[in-house]
């Protein structure tokens, strides 16, 4: 069963009200349940995640919990569909809204990626290895399976690429330039030997010479959270605040990370607060919710957002507590609603290219 609107009588209940129901249903459910929560998530539905983590860690995680019927992932679609490839047959994963996307993994769909590799190949003639972001479909992540190639997280990108590059001339990186870009650049190549592929232009707006002469082809594609920050949000915060350290998530711009004291994922930058003395002052460029926690679970220290404006992942927000009533209420009354199934075929190649990162970095 596909997700409809709400139901009006979900949406009118107060928070009081809602959070009740959700700790009663949970309770009756047991270990038929697990609820995972992404760091980005609201405050209200996190709450109740028995795990919170990146995407693959939650992923990961699901599949190990062989008691769980249910696997109720609060994040947005790429995360549960990870979560489906990695768990069993038996355990059905449930994403509370449909709506609840990524922008950055719909930046790159399988025929564009197609028609790159077609052209990448034929002007080039090198050996080109593929690798994907975990923020990319399941229909990214096949491909890179069948075609020799593996998934990254922001914290192993570099140890994938170094495995790739032992196997090839060059690397397509999907579907975050960001990523793909302050990665290379930490292996030590120059910004040169990159250049960026645009689906909506011939030969992605290169040269064939271009293309020839590059070791990384980045797809066009970013994150609308980490894109907006800028150089000028670290020059002023350093201005209104001296001395403040600046933590960046490696999808920021490369300018941004050239100024920011330290650059890692999400659960670096956790680590970094939460093991700094307090006292510690930080200015953190990712996104707001996770922000605002650390700084409220971090009460003797100072802790802002990178931007004042603050930047918040709209489609994770679609995720709300109502919404996640509604699915454990029909999972109680017998009704699967809005699982995420990635077909038998897709998740082979997937999980090949899961288990080749697996392989790189264990």
């Amino acid at each position: 069963m596909l997700q409809t609107v709400l139901p009006e009588r979900f949406s009118q209940l107060t928070d009081t009200e809602t959070d009740q129901r959700i700790r009663d249903v949970r309770a009756r459910l047991g270990n038929r349940l697990v609820i995972l929560g992404h760091h980005y998530q609201r405050d209200e539905v996190i709450r109740f995640a028995d795990l919170r983590g990146d995407s693959f860690k939650l992923a990961a995680w699901a599949g190990k919990q062989k008691d769980a019927e249910f696997i109720v992932f609060c994040g947005v679609h790429f995360m549960a569909e990870s979560a489906d490839i990695l768990s069993g047959d038996d355990q059905k994963v449930i994403l509370p809204d449909l709506s609840a996307g990524c922008s950055m993994a719909d930046m790159a769909e399988l025929d564009q990626v197609e028609t790159c590799w077609a052209d990448l190949n034929r002007v080039t003639g090198d050996r080109i290895v593929p690798i994907t972001y975990m923020n990319s479909t399941a229909a990214i992540k096949a491909f890179c399976g069948r075609n020799g190639g593996a998934v990254c997280t922001s914290s192993n990108a570099p140890a994938v690429m170094r495995w790739a590059l032992e196997r090839g001339d060059k690397i397509l990186f999907l579907p975050d330039q960001h990523l793909g870009r302050n990665s290379a650049f930490n292996l030590g190549f120059r910004l040169d030997e990159m250049t960026v592929w645009d689906p909506y232009e011939e030969l992605g707006g290169n040269s064939e010479q271009k293309l020839r002469e590059s070791r990384f082809v980045l797809w066009k594609g970013h994150c609308s959270v980490h894109q907006r920050f800028l150089p000028s949000h670290v020059a002023q915060v350093r201005e209104k605040h001296p001395g403040i350290t600046v933590l960046a998530h490696p999808e920021c711009r490369w300018e941004v990370t050239q100024l920011a004291d330290s650059v890692g994922s999400t659960e670096h930058i956790i680590h970094r607060v939460s093991e700094a003395p307090d006292g510690s002052a930080f200015a953190i460029g990712t996104e707001i919710h996770l922000v605002n926690r650390l700084k409220t679970e971090n009460p003797g220290k100072f802790v802002i957002p990178l931007d004042d404006c603050g930047c918040l992942c709209s489609t994770m927000f679609r995720i709300d507590a109502a919404h996640l009533l509604w699915v454990l209420e029909n999972l109680e009354e017998g009704r699967v609603v809005n699982q995420i199934v990635v077909p038998t075929a897709i998740a082979a190649d997937a999980r090949i290219a899961l288990n080749r990162m697996l392989e790189i970095t264990n």
